[in-house]
């Protein structure tokens, strides 16, 4: 498997926090696991939030945790970690590579804060 460029960068924002304006503030945690499973595939722990200046998360990109599927009569249940949370809304997330998570988050942060 090919090593993803933008990982080391994403690697490299661990532990970091700061404020956007006074009114927002960003948190992220990522780290790599020591076993890739089928539920983290792509080998990182990871969450990236975008917090109000009350402490209540706005924006959060993570797989810290299964979604549950929604409940649907005779249909599988697909159980998805890599997922985001929009306020009070999570939904799945397709993960594709460090880069392109953090571009998303970004992206995610700036319709808020702009």
């Amino acid at each position: 498997m090919k090593r993803d460029p933008n990982l080391d960068t994403l690697l490299a924002l661990n532990a970091v926090q700061y404020w956007i304006n006074n009114d927002y503030w960003v948190k992220f945690d990522v780290k790599l696991v020591k076993t890739i499973t089928p539920e983290i595939p792509h080998g990182i722990s990871y969450s990236l939030t975008l917090h109000d200046q009350y402490n209540n998360r706005i924006v959060g990109f993570d797989n810290a945790h299964a979604v549950k599927p929604k409940k649907r009569k005779f249909s599988g249940k697909i159980i998805t970690w890599d997922h985001k949370h929009l306020k009070n809304k999570t939904v799945n997330y397709e993960f594709e590579n460090a880069g392109q998570l953090i571009e998303d988050f970004w992206k995610e942060v700036t319709k808020i804060v702009d």
